[in-house]
């Protein structure tokens, strides 16, 4: 099958599942939103998820960013692009520049950078907090017993606008646990956005309360 022609089917199954789930758990399919993460795939990809009606994708650094998005964007406005991969701090301007949401703020320096590049490039991205529900050493994030203390700080000392958490569940693990986690984290901080689940367990995310779900290789295949 060609891969416009895949893609495109593949974006309509993952819709129909993300429909399913929703209705499963009682929830307007309207209150999730499907990023297609399309790291690692060319920009051909991209155009054929545009193509198939996709309008919102992410991506893991801010250099394979700067490729591909630029043109894409120019030609669709609508166009919007996650970061969720790791930010350096010495990229924080470029990804203001660039991304419409950052999922993966998760330390004060970065929190610092982020506020110095708001004030500096005139534009005020969405952004989440990325909590390390399972308190992995090689894992970003913020340790969950942290997360309440480093949301208020980004408030007040940053006056930084936090729209909700992202997580990313241990490998292998059972990550029913790790959604509850974030959602009571996000309860108790008035927080809306919660990105969690992906290709293998985007189901079980979206009955905890999934508003954002992170999908690669149910779209566009194995990376590239």
């Amino acid at each position: 099958m060609p891969e416009t022609t895949a893609i495109a089917a593949n974006l309509a199954a993952v819709r129909r599942r993300i429909e399913a789930a929703c209705r499963a758990s009682g929830r307007d399919p309207a209150e999730v939103t499907l990023v297609a993460v399309a790291k690692t795939h060319g920009i051909d990809a991209v155009r054929a998820a545009l193509d198939a009606g996709q309008r919102v994708f992410g991506e893991n650094r801010v250099q394979e960013a700067q490729a591909k998005y630029p043109a894409l964007k120019a030609g669709h406005p609508e166009l919007r692009l996650h970061l969720i991969g790791p930010l350096q701090t010495n990229k924080a301007r470029d990804a203001v520049r660039l991304f419409d949401t950052i999922e993966t703020l998760d330390r004060p320096k970065l929190a610092e950078a982020l506020a110095r590049a708001f004030a500096s490039e005139g534009r005020r991205p969405e952004l989440l907090i990325q909590v390390n529900t399972g308190n992995e050493p090689q894992k970003a994030g913020v340790p969950p017993a942290q997360a309440d203390e480093f949301i208020a700080e980004c408030r007040t000392r940053w006056k930084l606008t936090i729209s909700g958490l992202m997580c990313i569940p241990p490998e292998n693990a059972d990550p029913t646990g790790h959604f509850a986690l974030l959602a009571a984290i996000a309860r108790r901080n008035g927080l809306q956005q919660l990105s969690m689940g992906m290709s293998g367990d985007f189901e079980a995310a979206i009955t905890a309360g999934a508003t954002l779900v992170r999908i690669g290789t149910a779209v566009f295949g194995k990376r590239g």
